[in-house]
């Protein structure tokens, strides 16, 4: 994979076979790494090129796994709830050059120190559970921080300042956190948030100091 184009290097010449950039379920160059090791797999099984890329184009993605559950105007919300620790947010977080980030739950050790070099993709953190002051502390001075407490807070209120915007924008829920203080699992933890999206109506946070 070379800036997202998918080839086939099975031939005398390598093909190209799809534009990974399209496939709205598979972003990032972990999924584009993940599509190439599927596409590799399925071919070897006896598909054709083509079929093979059409199941690339059009697989929906898996859930709470950088999974985008809706579209509310311009305003995209993608729920990665499994990224329970830095190093798995960092993914979703290097798939998109800017971001509304819903983050914070029950801390990981070193908790998001790690993930500095991407603050500056952040158009404003809302911060949850257990992990919100740490993580305010650590954001102080380098991205705009609301402490919102809960995910329905966090929800909508980073649905009102991507509104607010005016441009297309990414509502990106990746915790780097477990989900303990507040869900049973990751797995509720992205239930909740796809609900709290189905929610919306009205741009409105109440309960959040930013």
């Amino acid at each position: 994979v070379l800036q997202g184009l998918l080839y086939d290097a099975t031939g005398e010449r390598a093909a190209e076979v799809v534009d990974l950039l399209r496939a709205k379920s598979l972003p990032g160059r972990h999924n584009w790494q993940n599509a190439a090791a599927a596409y590799s797999a399925v071919r070897g099984l006896g598909l054709t090129s083509q079929e093979a890329a059409d199941g690339l184009m059009t697989f929906p993605g898996l859930a709470h796994r950088m999974e985008t559950v809706a579209h509310v105007g311009k305003v995209r919300f993608v729920n990665d709830s499994k990224a329970t620790n830095a190093d798995a947010a960092r993914q979703a977080m290097s798939s998109y050059p800017k971001f509304y980030w819903i983050a914070g739950g029950q801390p990981k050790t070193g908790g998001i120190d790690d993930l500095t070099d991407l603050f500056p993709r952040i158009e404003k953190a809302y911060l949850i559970g257990e992990a919100q002051p740490a993580f305010a502390e650590v954001l102080k001075g380098k991205a705009k921080v609301a402490e919102c407490g809960t995910i329905e807070v966090a929800t909508a209120m980073a649905y009102a300042d991507a509104l607010a915007a005016g441009q297309d924008a990414v509502v990106l829920l990746s915790p780097a956190c477990a989900s303990f203080d507040q869900f049973a699992d990751f797995e509720a933890r992205g239930e909740a948030f796809r609900a709290a999206v189905n929610a919306l109506t009205i741009p409105a946070a109440k309960g959040a100091r930013a």
